[in-house]
């Protein structure tokens, strides 16, 4: 089987949220074709007209038919039920590759569509999306978790690569966990960081994001420089040297 790097494909993309156009976008950059994008909001159809200019807005069967990868970008909870109802419909063809972005499930959603002849990828992106065209930027040196089928996983590793990432592969029987690790951390830090700003604003400090941007970074680094190796030190002892 050839690997993505060697071949152009047809990408069509369900869900114009702040995930999926940045993706397309993504891959468009690394010669892809687009054929199409799935949307259904005002919001999400302008998104898609400034991401993905001149792609057209078709509905989720017409995405499907027309891509030789179909990329699903829609939340965690919808994903079983489009997976199941696509392929009560037939709309799957055989040899299709198709993925998703959501963090909690690996290729097992896709057991349905499997039946039906797809090659499976879970792809999830671990960054905070904007869903502008600075996330292209922050997708270089970010990582993604690849979990598939071994004999694909080279194929999703490159897909990562034409992304701008670094692909990270995931086991099957660890992708909830990979999930709980990477909300748990992001949930934690957006409310530590929204606490210290709401301190400050109570005591009229002047440009608080400002004030306590540099000071968050450094620690975010800190912790992260010290958590790399193999266990992880309590990264408060570095700012105790003061």
């Amino acid at each position: 089987m050839s690997s993505a790097s060697e071949s152009r494909l047809g990408v069509g993309v369900i869900g114009a949220g702040k995930v999926g156009p940045v993706l397309a976008r993504a891959l468009a950059g690394a010669g892809h074709a687009i054929t199409g994008i799935s949307a259904i909001s005002e919001v999400s159809r302008e998104r898609a007209e400034v991401m993905l200019p001149g792609v057209p807005v078709l509905d989720v069967a017409e995405v499907v038919r027309r891509s030789e990868l179909v990329l699903i970008a829609i939340p965690g909870d919808e994903l079983p039920g489009l997976i199941t109802g696509l392929t009560a419909t037939g709309a799957w063809q055989p040899g299709q590759l198709v993925i998703h972005t959501a963090a909690e499930y690996g290729y097992g959603v896709f057991a349905p569509a499997m039946a039906a002849g797809v090659i499976p990828l879970a792809l999830h992106p671990a960054l905070q999306f904007t869903g502008t065209s600075l996330d292209l930027t922050r997708l270089s040196g970010a990582s993604i978790a690849v979990t598939a089928p071994a004999p694909v996983l080279p194929i999703g590793m490159a897909l990562a690569v034409e992304m701008g990432a670094e692909p990270v592969t995931v086991a099957e029987a660890d992708r909830a966990a990979y999930a709980d690790a990477v909300t748990a951390s992001r949930d934690l830090v957006g409310a530590v960081v929204r606490q210290g700003l709401n301190a400050l604003r109570e005591i009229n400090i002047d440009a608080p994001a400002q004030l306590l941007g540099g000071l968050v970074r450094a620690a975010l680094e800190e912790a992260l420089s010290a958590g790399s190796g193999s266990e992880a030190s309590d990264p408060s002892s570095a700012f105790d040297e003061q």
